[in-house]
């Protein structure tokens, strides 16, 4: 019994479906999704990756099913039939790619917005937004010298600056002094890259805040109001996070594959990314920025604790922090004589009155 062309083509599209969606959803590519962020990507890419192996599968099963049925017999030098276009098909063939491409452009301008990728209050100016009130002609007599004064006097860049060297301990690490803040182009509002609140969170001041600086060749962490600074990123889990992210020198890229996210380090500007970590762990944070001949020693770890815990990390940095500047400058609590006070430290050394003259008479 020879079965029907029409039953073998729905039951290929029924097995290449199946696979597809099993793959897609079970290629263990990605690493741990440790942020809410995560998931909304990972949904992007299975997505992505379930019409992509539908679609390689379908071409090259084509291919290779035509290459055996339709080869050249041995001995048959004539040439084949001419073929002329098949106009159903070829709608068929620019119809589907079309609708995939614009269907992925659909779900991943939703997620881009539902982790704050799209800011409206980004783009908002007062030369802008009198730019979108008034078209034509009548927009350039609205762009006077005051509009584009008043847009300079707010420029969030500079501001976004300003607010983080605030915390002493960011100011002691960025060199302000050497890299001028960027001006924002009037009309445009913020260039800055930034990764904002999600919709949900629009309006709400962020849970945690901390300053990151890169520079060649690390990464150093600032947290506001606790004057402790560290080389590691640790942050309490269940909270969103606000980085404010800069760079002493060149472009780097603050990049936790864990977390799905990645953000530009710009000297003179002020990144922003936000983030939610929801899986207590240890995860890698790299440069993803090619930014010098060591870049790839550029890493260092992001650690996800429980509050308290990262409570108690902020006052082991604070304390070590304390005793570290007492052992440097000598701390003398006790208000003894310096002989008194360095007695102990020149026994350890092997110092004494001998040796001294000795010194004296050389």
């Amino acid at each position: 019994m020879k079965i029907p062309s029409s039953i073998w083509t729905l039951l290929i599209g029924i097995v290449l479906t199946l696979v597809s969606l099993w793959y897609g959803q079970n290629h263990n590519l990605l690493p741990t999704a440790a942020s809410e962020e995560a998931l909304l990507v990972d949904g992007l890419f299975n997505t992505m990756m379930t019409v992509s192996i539908g679609l390689f599968l379908l071409v090259e099963g084509i291919l290779i099913y035509s290459a055996f049925k339709f080869r050249r017999p041995p001995g048959d030098d004539t040439d084949g039939p001419p073929v002329f276009g098949n106009v159903p098909l070829e709608i068929l063939w620019t119809a589907i790619p079309a609708i995939v491409v614009l269907g992925i452009s659909i779900y991943s301008f939703d997620v881009y917005n539902s982790i704050g990728g799209f800011s409206p209050h980004d783009m908002h100016s007062p030369v802008k937004e009198q730019a979108i009130k008034m078209p034509g002609a009548a927009i350039a007599a609205t762009l006077s010298d005051s509009a584009i004064a008043q847009a300079d006097a707010t420029d969030l860049n500079q501001e976004k600056s300003n607010e983080a060297m605030q915390d002493p301990a960011t100011a002691a690490v960025r060199n302000a002094d050497q890299i001028p803040q960027k001006q924002n182009a009037p009309g445009l509002g913020i260039v800055s890259p930034t990764i904002g609140p999600s919709p949900d969170r629009e309006g709400k001041p962020p849970e945690f805040v901390v300053n990151i600086t890169g520079m060649q060749y690390a990464w150093i962490m600032t947290y506001p109001d606790t004057g402790v600074v560290s080389s590691e990123l640790h942050v309490p889990i269940g909270r969103e996070v606000l980085a404010n992210i800069s760079a002493n020198d060149v472009i780097h890229a603050f990049w936790v594959p864990e977390f799905r996210l990645k953000q530009d380090a710009i000297p003179g500007r002020q990144s922003e990314i936000r983030f939610t970590p929801d899986r207590a762990g240890t995860y890698p944070l790299i440069c993803a920025e090619l930014c010098g001949p060591y870049h790839g020693a550029m890493n260092t770890k992001v650690i996800v604790e429980s509050q308290q815990d990262f409570d108690n990390w902020v006052k082991e940095q604070q304390v070590a922090s304390k005793d570290s500047l007492n052992e440097a400058i000598a701390f003398n609590p006790a208000n003894l004589s310096p002989a008194e006070f360095l007695a102990p430290y020149t026994s350890e050394m092997g110092i004494n009155s001998q040796l001294i003259n000795q010194i004296h008479h050389h």
